[in-house]
């Protein structure tokens, strides 16, 4: 009856009122988690949610799953191990700016390169805003905040950089505010095999508000964006007039039907390409001379950390016949102390 039985958003929702701030951005993700769960047709008791510190890592509370509320940048090593000790589990993790790329940027880093198989959730709105407005490190170079009230002096992480330079095989990204696009990437991410990493460009009404209105703002999205979709041709535009074409190594907007382009020139996208070269690219387009890239950039498979340590288990134990870690131990040279 499980296997069969067809769930609805609210089969992953509990009772609990929802504390965040009224139009923050974490209501739209929580409420596009639920759906994209719906949709997976995974059962709650099969689905564990694991986060950090700061405002997003509240929100295993607010799940009718299994929920740990962990320590602050720690989410992506709990979420590890448990995923190593429960295969069988679905996994997310859920981490701000600040809780997954400064304290618990090292985690961040080696869960993607050993290619768990968890749901990394990153929320981006380049601010501390749960420790109350200090820039973080997503915060760009100048930016004005309670610790840093002259500017900052230094360059901040790309969250798409730091997953291609870990070698990373799943990155998608989305924008709050843009619901069917989260549930997209959302259910990808989950059905990717190994670690997959979702960037969404969160906005923090309180300290940061308005922080990618210049990209996101509906009067602009359509110029500033490109949803990219697998398989598809790379348009963008309000009038879905313009595309992505390559320019030597790199990748140039233009106009289609100007300047001798036409659509056979427009790049095709293909998430499952194994080489990252494109990849990265399209990943670190910034909505400035060329749009910012929503939807799944990368989805390429390879082996799992998770299936490797159980495959290693199940050849050791049949190679030396243990039963148990007590066998284990008694296997080598022992003596009795009288």
């Amino acid at each position: 009856m499980e296997e069969t039985k067809k769930y609805t958003a609210a089969d992953y929702k509990n009772k609990l009122s929802v504390r965040w701030c009224p139009g923050c951005g974490d209501h739209a993700i929580l409420n596009t988690l639920h759906k994209a769960m719906a949709e997976l047709g995974v059962p709650p008791h099969k689905t564990a949610v694991i986060s950090g510190i700061g405002c997003s890592s509240r929100l295993p509370y607010y799940m009718d799953t299994y929920g740990f509320h962990t320590i602050h940048g720690r989410a992506a090593a709990i979420a590890t191990g448990f995923k190593v000790a429960n295969p069988d589990m679905t996994v997310w993790q859920i981490s701000g700016d600040g809780d997954g790329l400064a304290i618990g940027g090292n985690h961040f880093i080696h869960a993607v390169r050993r290619n768990i198989d968890i749901n990394m959730l990153l929320f981006n709105n380049k601010i501390y805003g749960l420790t109350k407005g200090q820039y973080s490190p997503t915060s760009a170079r100048g930016f004005v905040s309670k610790s840093s009230p002259y500017g900052t002096t230094e360059d901040p992480f790309i969250p798409a950089e730091l997953v291609f330079g870990a070698r990373g095989n799943f990155f998608a990204r989305s924008i709050d505010v843009e619901l069917a696009t989260s549930v997209e990437v959302l259910t990808a991410a989950a059905r990717h095999k190994g670690a997959s990493v979702v960037e969404i460009l969160q906005n923090c009404v309180i300290f940061n508000n308005g922080i990618h209105n210049p990209i996101t703002d509906r009067s602009v999205r359509a110029e500033k964006t490109i949803h990219l979709r697998d398989g598809e041709k790379m348009i963008f535009g309000a009038e879905g007039n313009k595309g992505l074409v390559q320019d030597g190594f790199l990748l140039k907007a233009v106009t289609i039907g100007e300047d001798g382009y036409t659509m056979d020139d427009v790049l095709v996208h293909d998430a499952h390409c194994e080489s990252n070269f494109l990849h990265q690219q399209l990943a670190m387009m910034d909505g400035d001379k060329l749009p910012l890239a929503v939807g799944v950039i990368r989805d390429v498979a390879s082996p799992t950390y998770n299936e490797g340590v159980s495959m290693q288990i199940e050849e050791v134990r049949a190679r030396k016949g243990f039963d148990s870690l007590r066998d284990m131990i008694l296997a080598g040279e022992t003596w009795t102390v009288e």
